[in-house]
Order: C-alpha cells, then sequence, then structure tokens
C-alpha cells in the first residue's frame, strides 16, 4: 500500500494535474467565502468540465474544491455571523462574538491552523482505514443510526444557554420545519397545502441564512455600526496559532469525532459541527465564556468540519453511498468518469483511491496557506459600516436563498424564517437548537420507520442501542450541570 501511495503522489504532483488541483482550490476559496453555496454548489459548477479529462487530474480539482470549502467558509461565519456553508454554522457562536470584540485576527487564525490539522488528521485516517472500513460501516444498522441520531439530538441541552426550556422549544420547532413537504419513507405530502413549492421542504441553505444572517445584518443596519467595535483588525494572528497547540488534545478529539460521524451517511455535514462544540463545552473545566467569545468554540468545529471531508470518502468509495451532499456530487463524477465506486477502489482503481488522499491533505495545506495570505484584506470587512456592505450582502443571501430551487418561494421562506430568527434573537431565544432539530428530524423519522419495521421493537435490547441511549442520558445530565455553571448562550 506504502509504495502504491508514493506513485499516486508522483501521478498527482505531475505540473499538468498540479494545475487543476490548484483550479479547485481556487473556487473553493470563492465559494466558500460567498454565504449560503457550499460544497455542493462548489462540486456542481465543477462537474459539467470534467467530461472527458484525465482522471486523476479531475478528482484533484474536485477533491482540491471541496476540501478548501471547509475552511475558507469560516471568513463569513467569524467576520459577519454568517454561515459561509452547512458545516460552519456552529462556528458563529464563538467567533462572531471574537470579532465583535476585536479579536478577529486570533479567531480566524485559531481556526484555519485547526482546519488544516483536521483535514490532515482525516486524510490520514481514510488511509489507514481503507483496508479495514467494510466491516465497520457495515455494521452500523439502522437502530444504531437512529440511536446515534437521537444523541446529536441531545447536545441541544448543551446549546440552550440558561434557559433549557426554550432549547427544547426551539428544537421541537426545528423538527416541525422539518416535516414540511414529502415524509422520507412514504410519498405522502405534509403541511403543503396547495403550495408545489413546499412539497420539497425547506432547503436547509436558506434556514441557515434565515436564523442567523438576517437577523444580524438587520441589527447592524439599525445600530449603523460595523461588526467590529474596533476600527483596526487585530493583530492576534500568532495568539491563534498558539491556541490551537494549547489545545491540540480538543483538535485531536474533534477531528476523531469528525471523521467518525463524516463516515456514517446521514449525519456527516450539517451536524458535525454542533455534536463537536457540544463535546467541547462538556469537557471545559471553565464553560462560561462559551458562546461570548471562548476561542475552543472555534476550534472544535472548525477541526471536525474539515476532518470529517476524510470521513465522508470512506462510504462513498467503497459503497457508493455519499456521506454527504458533496460526495452525492462527487459520486456521480467518478461515475461520469468511468470510476465504479465500490470494492475495486482498492484493487484496479486504488490509484484514484490514493489520488483522493493525497489531494485532500495537500489541499488542506495550500488552502489554509492560501486563507492565511488572504486574511488581512478580507479581515477588514468587519471594520466597515453596515451600510455599506450590507446591500451587497443581502443581495449575495437572496441569490444564494434563490440559487436552492430558483423559485420564489426560496425568498418568501428567507424572508419569513429571518423574521422568526430575529424574533428569537430579541427575546433571547437560542437558535442553534432550530437547526439541529431540522437538520436531524428526517434522519430520525427514517431509522425510527424503518428499524420498527424490520426488528420490531426487539432493537431496543441490541448492546450498541443500549450503550448509546445511555451517552444519551449522560449528555442530558452534562447539559443541566451546565446550565448550573452559567452557561450563556
Amino acid at each position: 500500500m506504502l509504495s502504491a501511495a508514493i506513485d499516486a503522489l508522483g501521478l498527482l504532483l505531475d505540473p499538468f494535474r498540479l494545475v487543476f488541483m490548484f483550479l479547485g482550490i481556487g473556487v473553493g476559496l470563492i465559494v466558500g467565502v460567498i454565504p449560503g453555496l457550499g460544497g455542493v454548489v462548489g462540486m456542481s459548477l465543477l462537474l459539467p468540465f470534467i467530461y472527458g479529462m484525465d482522471p486523476h487530474a479531475a478528482i484533484a480539482m474536485l477533491i482540491g474544491m471541496t476540501a478548501v470549502i471547509a475552511t475558507s467558509d469560516t471568513f463569513p461565519s467569524i467576520l459577519i455571523g454568517v454561515p459561509g456553508s452547512a458545516g460552519s454554522q456552529a462556528t458563529i457562536l464563538d467567533g462572531y462574538p471574537m470579532a465583535q470584540n476585536g479579536q478577529s485576527g486570533r479567531a480566524l487564525s485559531a481556526a484555519f491552523s485547526a482546519s488544516v490539522i483536521g483535514g490532515v488528521i482525516g486524510a490520514l485516517v481514510l488511509f489507514a482505514i481503507l483496508p479495514i472500513a467494510r466491516p465497520l460501516v457495515l455494521a452500523f444498522q439502522s437502530p444504531h443510526l437512529f440511536m446515534l441520531t437521537v444523541l446529536g439530538l441531545c447536545f441541544v441541552g448543551l446549546l440552550s444557554g440558561k434557559h433549557p426550556f426554550r432549547g427544547i422549544v426551539a428544537t421541537l420547532i426545528g423538527m416541525l420545519i422539518a416535516t414540511l413537504g414529502s415524509a422520507p419513507t412514504t410519498v405522502t405530502f405534509r403541511y403543503v397545502g396547495d403550495s408545489i413549492y413546499l412539497m420539497d421542504g425547506i432547503p436547509l441553505a436558506v434556514l441557515a441564512m434565515g436564523l442567523f444572517a438576517l437577523p444580524e445584518i438587520l441589527d447592524l443596519l439599525s445600530d449603523n455600526r460595523a461588526v467590529s467595535k474596533f476600527k483596526t483588525v487585530s493583530s492576534g494572528w500568532k495568539q491563534g496559532f498558539q491556541d490551537t497547540i494549547k489545545n491540540r488534545w480538543l483538535v485531536l478529539r474533534s477531528s476523531a469525532l469528525g471523521v467518525a460521524i463524516g463516515a456514517i451517511p446521514g449525519l456527516g455535514g450539517s451536524v458535525v459541527d454542533w455534536i463537536s462544540y457540544g463535546q467541547a463545552v462538556q469537557t471545559a473545566k471553565d464553560k462560561s465564556q462559551f458562546g461570548k467569545g471562548d476561542v475552543r468554540g472555534v476550534i472544535a468545529p472548525e477541526s471536525s468540519n474539515n476532518a470529517k471531508e476524510g470521513g465522508s470518502l470512506i462510504p462513498t468509495l467503497l459503497f457508493g453511498i455519499p456521506g454527504s451532499g458533496a460526495t452525492a456530487v462527487l459520486l456521480g463524477g467518478l461515475i461520469l468518469l468511468g470510476i465504479q465506486p465500490g470494492p475495486s477502489m482498492l484493487t484496479t482503481d486504488l490509484s484514484i483511491t490514493l489520488t483522493i488522499i493525497w489531494t485532500l491533505a495537500l489541499a488542506n495545506v495550500f488552502g489554509a496557506i492560501a486563507c492565511f495570505a488572504l486574511s488581512q484584506p478580507i479581515s477588514r470587512l468587519s471594520t466597515i459600516p453596515a451600510k455599506k456592505f450590507a446591500p451587497f450582502l443581502l443581495v449575495v443571501m437572496l441569490v444564494g436563498a434563490y440559487q436552492n430551487t430558483q423559485q420564489w418561494g426560496d425568498l418568501i421562506a428567507f424572508a419569513a424564517i429571518g423574521l422568526m430568527g430575529w424574533l428569537f434573537k430579541a427575546y433571547d431565544w437560542p437558535r442553534a437548537p432550530v437547526l439541529i432539530g431540522f437538520v436531524l428530524a428526517p434522519s430520525i423519522e427514517r431509522y425510527l420507520t424503518i428499524s420498527s419495521s424490520r426488528y420490531g421493537w426487539s432493537w431496543l435490547m441490541d448492546p450498541i442501542v443500549i450503550v448509546i441511549g445511555l451517552a444519551a442520558i449522560a449528555l442530558l445530565i452534562a447539559g443541566v450541570r451546565a446550565k448550573k455553571s452559567g452557561l450563556g448562550e
């Protein structure tokens, strides 16, 4: 395997293929900086151009793009409180307050250094686990997946601030929004009335931007101020890197968590950052600053967000089961190139698999370097008065919302959810639980239906189910104790 890896590196370092890898990195940087786009959009943009290309060059371009998005999407999350993509939502909770307090440089530096470590760890784990991953992935059955989604839902207790009841209600609201449209296991349409738009449900990007982005922009406009209260960009770049080294065990734990969750189809991208954030809060001795500008609240989700890319490629390459939205498009790209995911990825197409791993590692390193180089000019966005950049940002968000289904319903939903997000913020209700409930509700319903129809209720006695259930109970207890410690949102 080692000699094959060296040969694959030689193939990737061919100047022709390197050009396409850097082209993918450039596209990833741009897509990540623009709020509401993300890996699915970036992958979809590049997919039409790979037909007839050299497979190694095409793969280098696609993987280079998707690997860097997980790093560059940090810019809007920290600087303006707008999620750059689904995997950068939890970063807002502490990254944005740091920018408001003049610590944008420190927050970005910590995020980028944690991202590159997480991304490289994800690639290394992918390389190490490929030969033994098949039985591990097959070991997860619907009851286990159901309990894992319930475990993810229990993190709401750590993200509800001092008001656990409000967090529970917010989660239920998110789950209720998720029930709009078609049921995940039947062809039934729920709560849609005569609306054709609602048949497909509310897109995740629309919900995330409405909850977090629009309320912040409206508040900035009403106060007529910049994101940061300081007129100059902070110079804490070195401190942010030191923060990552200081919290190296948190980086390693979060990266391992990112790989593990990314490898489970159906969980992955949209929830891994929340789970990682929750475990960071749970394991911290001093929880008082989380939600107010604690750098650990940036390091944990960013390292797991990048590491999950390696994990999501495990089921994609071995079984043809996409671990995330971006890998679903990648799957189509592989088929377009004449590559059939499955056991052949470890035999006849091993060079393609190893090229993917090398690209994942190198793109994370070069992408982080590019983000560091661009940090100073981009960080100045946080010092510009809102009235100068808010109109442009609103247009970008409206375009980002509209591109999901290209229906006017996206814009109406964006405005309605934005109003709800503004009310939540005004009355001190937590917004993160709404997003968690929305993301996990379809998986909970799907896996519960499959489990009960296949096993009856005997699956409740499964040892793995019991262990995960006990972990969920422990997590709820930890959430209650966090309230007693005075943890704020």
